[in-house]
């Protein structure tokens, strides 16, 4: 498993269960929509300053894997 995917969790208390970036609530979905946007890393750093360059690798490495129709086992939060 990729290692950036550690930065993303899933709790079904938190965004409805939603992957985000580990520690807050922004969905990657969010992340790679800005993305596909065409909004810089950069960008999306300066809009959330608490995420690192690493989150947003982290939410294209989950989209990666999503896209390949493989199912990414995250630990839940309980």
């Amino acid at each position: 498993m990729n290692p950036l995917l550690q930065r993303i969790s899933i709790d079904p208390n938190i965004c409805f269960g939603k992957p985000c970036i580990r520690g807050t609530r922004i969905w990657v979905s969010l992340i790679l929509d800005f993305l596909s946007n065409g909004m810089t890393i950069e960008e999306i750093i300066e809009e959330y300053p608490h995420l690192k360059k690493e989150d947003i690798q982290a939410a294209i490495a989950y989209g990666a894997e999503m896209s390949r129709e493989r199912y990414v086992e995250l630990p839940m939060v309980s």
